[in-house]
C-alpha cells in the first residue's frame, strides 16, 4: 500500500464494509455551498507531525526509562520484536500471537471520513483526519468514525484538520463503526496480519501534518454502551504483582528457552465475544505449567485484575 493510499477506500477494515451492509447511516447533505475548492494540502510535502508511544504521558506499561531501550520520539519502531510482539495461547490450546500497544481506554477517539452527500464510498483520495496524537488526552488507538458530508466537487485534501472541518460548516454523523488504528512514528513496522489484511501504513491528517497508523482488520468492531467492546485475557508474570518487582516490570513467564507464555485469550478473530481490547486477570505464577487453554486459565488462581489492553491477534497456529 502506497503511503499516500486513501485510507478508507484502500482499507477494508476501516469504514466501507461496515457502513455497506444492510440498513446504512443516512448521510445528511451539507447545507454550506462551500464545494472545498480553497487551497489543496499535499501530504506528500505536509510537515509530519511528531509521535511519542512512550513518554510519561503516552505509555503506561511501555514507558521510555534510561534502561529498557524502549525507542526515541520520532524513531521508526520495529513491533515485530519484543516487548511489542508476545505467544500465547487461544482457548484451546492454539499457539497464537498478538501485538501489544500497551493500555487503551474503552472510550474511542474520533475519526473523520469524508462521503459527498448520498455516497457509500469515501472522497478518493482524502485521507482521514484526527485531532488527538499518543499522549494527548482523549487519545486511543481504537476510533469511532465519523461521516463528515461534503458537497459534490468537494476537492479531496481541501481539509486537513477538525478545525477546517467545523469552520467550513460540514454535517459530522457518527457511526457506530470503530477501528484499531494504532498512531506509531513514520517507517515504523508490524508484518504479520490475520486474514490477509496489509502491514503497510496509512496516513491521515493531525491540524495540517500528516500522521501514520497501523491498520488491524481481523474483526469488525461496533461500538457499545461501553464503548470499545472488551474480551478476558489471561497472563501470569514472573513475579506475582503483589510482590517487590512483581506484575509488568518482571515481564510475562515464558517457557524455559521459548517466547512461549501461558497467557490465554478467552476467544479468537471470528468467535464470539473476540476483541483486540482485553480486560487482564492476572493468575497466580505458581500455576503457570498448569494453563495451557481457557480452561485451565481460568481454573488458575487469580491474583490481580489487570488494564485494558489492545493487543489484535495476528497468528493463530
Amino acid at each position: 500500500m502506497s503511503n499516500r493510499s486513501p485510507s478508507f477506500r484502500s482499507n477494508p477494515l476501516a469504514i466501507v464494509r461496515p457502513l455497506t451492509v444492510g440498513a446504512v447511516l443516512a448521510v445528511t447533505a451539507c447545507s454550506s455551498s462551500n464545494s472545498g475548492t480553497g487551497a489543496v494540502h499535499d501530504p506528500a510535502t505536509a510537515a509530519v507531525a511528531s509521535i511519542d508511544r512512550f513518554s510519561a504521558q503516552a505509555g503506561h506499561l511501555q514507558v521510555r526509562s534510561s534502561s529498557n531501550g524502549l525507542p526515541a520520539a520520532n524513531a521508526p519502531v520495529n513491533f515485530d520484536q519484543g516487548p511489542f510482539i508476545t505467544q500465547g495461547f487461544g482457548p484451546t490450546g492454539q499457539v497464537v500471537k498478538y501485538y501489544n500497544f500497551d493500555v487503551q481506554p474503552a472510550a474511542p477517539a474520533p475519526i473523520y471520513a469524508f462521503f459527498e452527500a448520498g455516497a457509500t464510498s469515501p472522497v478518493a483520495e482524502q485521507i482521514n483526519v484526527i485531532d488527538v496524537l499518543p499522549g494527548d488526552v482523549g487519545y486511543n488507538d481504537f476510533w469511532q468514525v465519523m461521516m463528515v458530508t461534503v458537497p459534490h466537487g468537494y476537492v479531496a485534501n481541501t481539509i486537513a484538520s477538525l478545525s477546517e472541518i467545523q469552520a467550513a460548516g460540514y454535517t459530522i454523523t457518527p457511526t457506530n463503526s470503530l477501528v484499531n488504528c494504532p498512531v506509531v512514528p513514520a517507517g515504523s513496522t508490524s508484518s504479520l496480519r490475520l486474514g490477509g489484511g496489509s502491514p503497510g501504513l496509512t496516513q491521515g491528517w493531525y491540524r495540517d501534518q500528516v500522521v501514520n497508523y497501523f491498520n488491524f482488520s481481523e474483526a469488525t468492531l461496533t461500538r457499545t454502551s461501553g464503548g470499545v467492546p472488551t474480551a478476558p485475557i489471561y497472563v501470569t508474570f514472573n513475579i506475582n504483582p503483589d510482590q517487590p518487582n512483581g506484575g509488568p516490570p518482571s515481564g510475562f513467564e515464558t517457557e524455559t528457552g521459548s517466547m512461549q507464555t501461558h497467557n490465554v485469550v478467552a476467544s479468537l478473530p471470528g468467535q464470539a465475544g473476540y476483541s483486540p481490547l482485553w480486560a487482564v486477570g492476572i493468575y497466580d505464577d505458581a500455576d503457570f505449567s498448569s494453563v495451557a487453554n481457557l480452561t485451565t486459565a481460568m481454573a488458575a488462581t487469580l491474583v490481580a485484575a489487570g488494564p485494558l489492553v489492545n493487543c489484535p491477534i495476528v497468528s493463530v497456529q
